[in-house]
This record gives structure tokens, sequence and C-alpha cells, in this order.
């Protein structure tokens, strides 16, 4: 049964009963439930604030995990940089130094890979670590830019070493015939005494005694532009070209291995030794042309002797001998 309130009026010095009407009690209920929502929702909040359910306990686990990936990637990817600095400053310091070549462009290297616009989808879905995730994206997309740049080099680098072994290996660099011994050399480069017409004359290559018979090899990579007999001094006759600079002549063969028109590699055999033409003896004449001049071709065998032999064929080179058949090279029309 409820409670009946009294107050005391003072007017009329009498205790009057308290009326209570329905929305009172309808306000009074309803601030009691207030009171009742808030202080449940304040002791939610702090219980579960300091009192993790096990659901959210593994999910805070999870994202210190990610954290410290996050930190292992960063990590990772600034090492992968340092290695890839360090690639760039061997290609500018040293590979493109070897081949006389400009280094790339440091503008080039550190060229941007766009702005956060390239990451408006990611950006919409409104991440909270959005800073760290678009940090990294950036990180990972100079560092994609970058090896990108390398590798190009790196392709350019491939093309230049083998366009340099080409032209390594289009000049004349060994000996035309096997002379292990340094015993075939039989005449030198210059002024010598013609064995046919007498006197001294100019002689435009050089002299190798040999049996007949003996292989004849290509001294540098080239095509075959002459394979015939010259019916004059040369006798039977070989010419290779083996680039704008370079072209070397062969003669006094008794045969052919190759033909005109022919490729030819260093140290393929193209012929074999005889005695043709303006010869007293068979031997192989073997002449280098650089830029349509004839010069001596002992400086052209650097490749098959060591720095020892190479001193003794020069001074062999040099002695004032009889040459086996040689005629003046202002006689010879050199065929390109």
């Amino acid at each position: 049964m409820a409670k009946i309130k009294y107050y005391y009026d003072t007017e009329s010095c009498r205790y009057e009963r308290v009326q209570v009407n329905k929305w009172d009690i309808a306000f009074n209920i309803a601030g009691l439930l207030i009171f009742a929502a808030l202080f449940g929702l304040g002791f939610t909040f702090i219980y579960t604030k300091f009192h993790k359910s096990d659901k959210e306990a593994e999910l805070a686990k999870e994202v210190e995990e990610l954290k410290s990936y996050y930190q292992l990637i960063n990590k990772k990817l600034e090492e992968s940089d340092k290695v890839l600095t360090s690639l760039q400053e061997r290609d500018d310091k040293v590979y493109r130094v070897i081949f006389a070549a400009d280094p790339v462009p440091m503008s080039a290297r550190i060229a941007g890979s766009g702005g956060t616009e390239k990451y408006a989808d990611l950006l919409k879905k409104g991440l909270k670590s959005e800073d760290l995730v678009l940090n990294t994206l950036q990180k990972i997309d100079r560092l994609k830019r970058k090896m990108y740049v390398q590798t190009k080099s790196y392709d350019d680098i491939m093309q230049m070493a083998k366009s340099k072994e080409d032209r390594l290996a289009s000049i004349p660099a060994i000996q035309p015939l096997s002379n292990k011994e340094l015993t075939r050399l039989s005449s030198g480069f210059g002024t010598r005494f013609h064995p046919i017409f007498g006197g001294a004359q100019f002689h435009p290559g050089i002299d190798f005694a040999a049996p007949h018979g003996t292989p004849i090899y290509a001294t540098a990579d080239g095509v075959v532009t002459v394979a015939q007999n010259n019916f004059g001094g040369y006798g039977n006759e070989i010419q290779i070209k083996h680039s704008e600079d370079y072209t070397t002549l062969y003669a006094h063969l008794s045969s052919f291995k190759i033909q005109k028109g022919q490729k030819v590699k260093r140290g393929e055999c193209i012929g074999y030794v005889g005695s043709t033409g303006f010869s007293t003896a068979p031997h192989l004449h073997y002449e280098v042309i650089h830029k349509g001049e004839k010069v001596n071709p002992v400086y052209y065998f650097y490749n098959d002797l060591s720095p020892e032999q190479y001193d003794k064929i020069l001074e062999l080179a040099s002695r004032e001998n009889r040459s086996l058949g040689a005629v003046d090279s202002r006689n010879i029309k050199i065929q390109e």
C-alpha cells in the first residue's frame, strides 16, 4: 500500500495531504529510468575499458603483431633500398666507366611514381591506419621504380658489352698460322731486299716461312671479300674485311678453304700455305690494312703471345732480312 505524504501549511497551520498527479509519477519514473540507463552505460564503459573480452583481447594481440610485421617490412624495404643504391653506384662508377658511357641521371633514378590519387580506392575505405598503409605502399612503389630504371640500365650495359665484344673480335689479334716457337717469321714489315726484282723495296706485310699445306687462320672475325688467284705477285690471295677500319690480306696460298662472301671467325682455317705468285719458297705473306693504310702486322699479335714472346717477335720482325717474295704495295689494289 502506497504511503500517504503530508506537508505543513503555514497559512492554515494544518498538515495537508500531498496530492500527486499522474504526470508527476510519469516524470519521476522517466527520470529514474534515464538515470539507470546512464549508470548502466557508464558502468559498461568502465568495465569494458579495463576488462576486455576474449575476442577483444585476441584482436588487440593481432593488431600488435601486425604492427611488428609492418616494422619488419619497413626494415626489409630500407635494406633493399640500400642494396639497390649500392648497385646504382657500381653501375655508374664501374660498369659505365668501363664502356665510357654517361651515368644514369639522378633525376631518372629518383623519379616519382605518382601521388596519393592512385590509392583513391583504398582511401575511400577510411582506414584508421591510413598513413601507415600509404607510407608503406609509396616506399614499395619508389623501390619498384628504382629497380625498373636499374634493370633498363643493365640492359644497356649488356648491349654495350656485346657491341664491345663484337668490336674486339673484329680487330686482328693473333698470328695467321701456328708459330708457337716463333721460328717461322722470315721477313718483317718495311724496306727489304727483293729476291726476284733485286734491290731494296718496301715490304707491306710479314712473311711466315712454313711447309706447303700448313693451315692458315683468320686473325679476326669478318667477311671474305677476296678469294681468288691474283695472277700477280700475291698469287692465290684472300682478303677479309673485319670492320670499317680493318682488312687483312693472305697471299701465296696453295688452296682456299673458304669462298667469297663467307663469314669467318677468328682462328678459323681459311686456306693453306703455298708458293703461288712471285714467291721463291712456300710461305705466307700477311698484311693488316687499317683505314686503307697498310700497317705493321706484328703489332696485332698480342692475343696469343706472352709479353716475353711478344718482345721477341718484335725483335725478330725488326731485323734486316730477305723477303721470300712480295711486291711494292703501290702495285696492289686493295679490294674493299
